[in-house]
């Protein structure tokens, strides 16, 4: 309860919109892990098999590098990445960093406009962890009028679908304790931006989406949860769902107040976004060990220890795992796949997906993405493996952009019967020729 209470001493401003929940058409992908955050589509014809010469459909080069994922409005794509510091060698001037908000045309990638951000606060330097992820990690996000983006120190930022850039409003120039970045994706809540702010002022934030007016912030120490949060439908109550090193919380979105809360048994750094399962939500995570649970939402206040319905060492580090009749697919830090039963905990099964030969670090940033029965997972540095999505393992296919040998760190969108996916040099757009 020590970490609660320090969570939500801030004041909260009134004034606040009324929500109405943002839908996607059939081709849209607007946000960070598609239109609920869930990473699936219930059918689309993306082919199993794909590489330099086969259902590859275009190829954009990017100005710079960038982790963020790609988000699709009808015709258009949109991706973030960065330039000046840190992106090739000699770019050693902080002062000198821009961050990018590219739109692409989704029929043949070419670059329909690039809105530049310079950098407005001193960064964390380009050293660490920061070179494994950089400056452009957060996901855009879209309520089909406008793009929304988040910079970290440069803050909060719209653009409307021509790139004219309607207002900035800043989260916050500190940094964490360890200086790795911020990671987290901006979502969108009626007439709310919700930013979590967790490395710059370790500040949740819903911000006037017309405006960038600051509408509610709740402040706290949760510097390492780095999950972007989520909307989630409790007995006709939308609650906003983030899980923090050590609790689940549950908070009015309107507000920023809290309504409920779970005491879970993850410290450390909480990367992973919640995995929604009706009353139950899964969370994984945790440093220096990753662990993964079980809780069952509802009610008020301390849901207390019965909320908790499984704890487990089976889990994953960075990438979101997948929710399917009743099992979970996570693709973990280790390079392996793993099946749990999602009633149990138990592992149905274990298997090495990829070594990571190229180099070393964590095998797999990317969240996996489920396409009718078939996972698609991203590796960083060894290509895409597609997997059966069910409780024993079969590998489909492994395909790779043998001339692209940088990071693919973005999680891969899906618009109709493509799939987009970037890498630290280019974005693709994989469909059946």
């Amino acid at each position: 309860m020590k970490l609660l209470s320090r969570a939500f001493a801030s004041a909260l401003t009134l004034a606040l919109a009324t929500p109405t929940l943002l839908t996607a058409a059939g081709n849209d992908w607007p946000r960070f892990l598609g239109p609920t955050g869930a990473a699936m589509v219930t059918e689309s014809k993306v082919p199993l098999k794909w590489s330099d010469t086969e259902n590859l459909l275009w190829k954009a080069d990017m100005p710079g590098p960038g982790a963020s994922s790609p988000i699709v409005l009808g015709e258009r794509v949109f991706i973030t990445c960065w330039t000046g510091y840190g992106d090739k060698p000699g770019a050693d001037d902080m002062r000198q960093l821009v961050r990018h908000l590219l739109c692409l045309s989704r029929a043949d990638g070419k670059v329909l406009w690039d809105a530049k951000v310079p950098s407005a606060a001193a960064e964390d330097p380009f050293t660490g962890f920061i070179t494994e992820h950089g400056y452009a990690t957060h996901t855009p996000v879209t309520d089909g009028e406008r793009v929304y983006v988040f910079f970290g120190k440069s803050g909060a930022l719209a653009f409307d679908l021509q790139g004219k850039q309607l207002w900035q409003t800043s989260c916050g120039t500190s940094s964490g304790q360890r200086r790795w970045g911020s990671a987290a994706s901006p979502i969108i809540y009626g007439n709310l931006l919700i930013v979590n702010a967790n490395d710059e002022s370790q500040t949740i934030f819903g911000l006037d989406k017309t405006t960038g007016k600051i509408v509610w912030k709740a402040e706290g120490d949760f510097g390492m949860a780095y999950g972007t949060p989520n909307i989630l439908k409790r007995d006709g109550v939308d609650d906003l769902v983030i899980a923090v090193p050590q609790e689940l919380w549950g908070m009015n979105p309107d507000t920023g107040k809290l309504r409920w809360y779970a005491t879970h048994g993850l410290t450390g750094n909480v990367s992973p976004c919640l995995v929604p399962g009706g009353d139950t939500v899964y969370v994984f995570g945790g440093f220096p060990a990753t662990r993964s649970t079980a809780i069952k939402i509802g009610g008020k206040g301390d849901l207390g220890p019965k909320a908790i319905l499984w704890d487990s060492s089976s889990s994953t580090y960075v990438p979101t795992p997948i929710l399917k009749d009743g099992h979970l697919y996570v693709i973990n830090d280790q390079g392996f796949a793993l099946c749990i039963d999602a009633k149990t905990g138990e592992e149905a099964y274990r298997e090495r997906a990829t070594m990571g030969s190229r180099g070393g670090g964590k095998p797999f940033y990317a969240s996996p993405v489920l396409i009718g029965d078939k996972l698609v997972c991203v590796s960083r540095r060894n290509g895409a493996f597609v997997l059966a999505a069910k409780p024993s393992y079969e590998l489909l296919s492994t395909n790779e952009f043998a001339s692209d040998t940088t990071h693919f760190n973005g999680s891969p969108a899906v618009s109709g019967d493509l799939l987009i996916l970037r890498s630290n040099k280019a974005v693709y757009c994989v469909g059946t020729k």
